[in-house]
């Protein structure tokens, strides 16, 4: 489970799950921000500092400079900016959440999925799935302090319809006899 924080107001920020899905790319737009927070949620609730690669800042400076303040912050001077930079998943799991609402995008790659929701989670409720042309997810919650998922490879529906069907079946033999005996006991 990742949480990423930024101390500012970010307007928009957007993820891509890699075609592997043990990483992702994002991208968070941050206003009257000097400082960005990599962090993961853990069991209590309590802060732990995510490892991320490949940071980089952007906006209305060339180049825009940071530097690391901690080896889950960074700091550079006061304004709007882009922070992009690279996180892992674990579990094909990815939550992230913000001290302000936020416009949120999670474009997952062809082959993963999180519409089945025996397999996927998509919360808080609100977010709005669409298919694109190259067979991807588009994920997109309008104005959310946090968003989380699960994805899932396409082998775990016809696994869960596999274990479902074998359930049933295990079932009704077991029941048969019952319902058999039931029967001849009131006739």
């Amino acid at each position: 489970m990742f949480l990423i924080s930024a101390p500012a107001l970010a307007l928009s920020a957007e993820y891509r799950v890699f075609p592997n899905g043990t990483a992702y790319q994002g991208s968070v737009q941050v206003e009257n921000a000097d400082r960005f927070e990599f962090a993961e949620v853990g069991m209590l609730g309590e802060r732990i500092p995510v490892l991320v690669t490949g940071v980089s800042l952007s906006g209305d400076c060339s180049p825009c400079n940071f530097t690391w303040s901690d080896r889950s912050v960074i700091t550079f001077p006061a304004g709007n900016y882009t922070v992009r930079y690279t996180g892992p998943i674990t579990q094909n799991h990815l939550v992230v959440a913000f001290p302000e609402p936020y416009r949120v995008v999670v474009k997952i790659p062809p082959g993963l999925d999180v519409r089945n929701r025996l397999l996927g989670v998509i919360t808080p409720p609100g977010a709005v799935v669409s298919e694109e042309k190259d067979g991807s997810l588009m994920v997109t919650w309008n104005s959310t302090r946090s968003a989380e998922l699960r994805f899932y490879p396409p082998d775990r529906e016809m696994w869960l319809t596999w274990f479902s069907q074998f359930w049933i079946i295990i079932a009704v033999v077991l029941l048969l006899p019952f319902f058999l005996t039931r029967k001849r006991k009131s006739g």
